[in-house]
């Protein structure tokens, strides 16, 4: 069986490592906050994120893509949306020599370079709804540490979708879409989350309220892999999104937005993860099965052939199939493939050759199996979905396990202090106690859980009265 201790217990080296040695990302770029992508890592963003467009194609939404840089002029209009974003905002002066008449910011989100936009496309009812998203690079300040895929100065994958609806209702039912379209995408990666409502004091600047998804690191801190949020009409005010109705009457839109970044990427990769590295879902894994051929000396060809026509079998049916033909010793290969999180090993030597089959290991488990050539086709996509519903559980079961309730503060430092994860507590709702609950339990609010209330009679640790939610409480990234 497959070992997770260093993988718990040193997880931000076992994550550089892996980043380093999967081929993921460069973190030796000479800028802070900045990364490089490798060719391994692409392939890996690329395939999630395909499961993210497709999700948001399929719900009809259209793809857009805007300008990285905003007009001073348009980025101030909203007063409480520079002041969350002020002390980040990266700020270009000068074009060559000439120092700019205005500034421009390096976009930090893009509701401020959208919606003037908005305004010159909605013009009746008939203009409604508004569904785009385009995926693209952000900068932010960060000025805590920097750590690669997780806390960026430049978010080089930001998915982020702006609607805009004729009524509150609407705008409504949208937060359900992206809830619906987030949990799907998690599902599928099989990352384990959970959904809360954040604090007024936490909610995104300008949002009436924001909605996000958690999931927790195996060091035992809640990491933000999405979020959601219900802007009202405070945008559509500001940047004069209006349309006609049936009747003649002009109204203010209501809109809704939602994004993820890279950090998509990174809980895949921590959900999985063993000591031996990368193990990838397969229908994320830039290569699903490798092929290694063993020979001896005199049968080199029958395998070298017989791997060629494996690799050709299996990539026929759509599987993305590699064979590794490189003049190394097989036992490097192994160690390099499964490094890099490849679902499934096939070995072939001449035994196989003679009884006419293939010796096939799995990367989560490792198990070896044997498999007939006449029926490899099929089995091997029954590994690979059996190699999914694994993994998914196993990543269930380690998430369960770091998230638990305690009835008061004592209770949660103590679980916090112990295995970290997400600690359920009562909650009356109000801010004042929300605030204290936070302070006395030395760790971060993440909200009210949203699925799931307060035990019947649980009552809120601060004021004593009845629980209306459960609050979340975590250390964080």
């Amino acid at each position: 069986m497959v070992k997770r201790e260093r993988w718990r217990q040193d997880f931000s080296g076992w994550f550089n490592d892996v980043l380093q040695e999967a081929d993921i990302m460069d973190t030796r770029y000479p800028v802070k906050g900045l990364y490089v992508w490798r060719p391994y890592g692409m392939k890996l963003r690329n395939l999630v994120f395909s499961i993210l467009k497709q999700l948001h194609e399929s719900s009809g939404h259209q793809e857009v893509l805007f300008p990285l840089l905003i007009p001073e002029t348009l980025f101030q209009k909203e007063a409480e949306h520079i002041r969350g974003f002020g002390g980040q905002v990266y700020w270009v002066t000068h074009g060559g020599h000439q120092k700019l008449d205005v500034k421009l910011a390096l976009r930090p989100t893009s509701e401020t370079s959208m919606y003037p936009m908005f305004a010159l496309w909605i013009r009746t009812h008939a203009d409604l709804p508004i569904k785009v998203y385009q995926v693209v690079n952000v900068f932010r300040y960060e000025t805590k540490m920097t750590k690669p895929l997780i806390r960026l100065r430049e978010v080089t994958t930001f998915k982020e979708a702006h609607t805009a609806h004729a009524t509150a209702e609407e705008a409504e039912a949208q937060v359900r879409e992206a809830i619906k379209i987030y949990r799907k995408f998690y599902d599928e990666l099989g990352v384990p989350y959970i959904v809360s409502k954040r604090p007024p004091w936490d909610t995104f600047a300008g949002a009436v309220y924001s909605i996000a998804f958690d999931t927790v690191t195996p060091d035992g801190k809640a990491l933000q892999i999405g979020t959601i949020h219900n802007l009202g009409q405070n945008f559509a005010k500001v940047y004069g999104l209006k349309y006609e109705a049936v009747d003649g009457k002009h109204h203010h839109v209501y809109q809704t937005c939602y994004g993820i970044s890279e950090r998509a990427v990174a809980a895949t990769i921590m959900a999985h993860g063993d000591d031996a590295g990368l193990c990838l879902p397969p229908d994320v894994a830039p290569i699903q099965v490798v092929i290694v051929p063993i020979p001896f000396k005199e049968k080199e060809t029958p395998v070298e052939n017989v791997a060629a026509q494996v690799k050709e079998e299996l990539t026929s049916t759509g599987l993305r199939a590699h064979l590794d033909d490189r003049d190394l010793r097989p036992g490097n290969k192994f160690y390099h493939w499964e490094r890099r999180g490849v679902p499934l090993r096939i070995e072939i030597g001449p035994k196989d050759v003679e009884k006419d089959q293939v010796t096939a290991v799995r990367r989560d488990t490792g198990e070896r199996l044997t498999i007939a050539r006449k029926s490899m086709k099929k089995q091997v996509g029954e590994i690979l979905k059996q190699i999914t519903d694994h993994l998914r559980e196993r990543a269930k079961r380690s998430f369960e396990a770091l998230v638990n309730s305690a009835v008061d503060l004592k209770s949660a430092r103590e679980l916090l202090k112990k295995q970290g994860g997400i600690i359920r507590v009562p909650w009356c709702g109000r801010e004042s106690c929300g605030k204290l609950i936070a302070e006395k339990a030395e760790a971060e609010m993440l909200g009210e859980e949203i699925g799931a209330g307060p035990q019947p009679e649980a009552k809120c640790p601060i004021c004593s009265d009845p629980a209306t939610v459960n609050a979340l409480l975590a250390k964080t990234y």
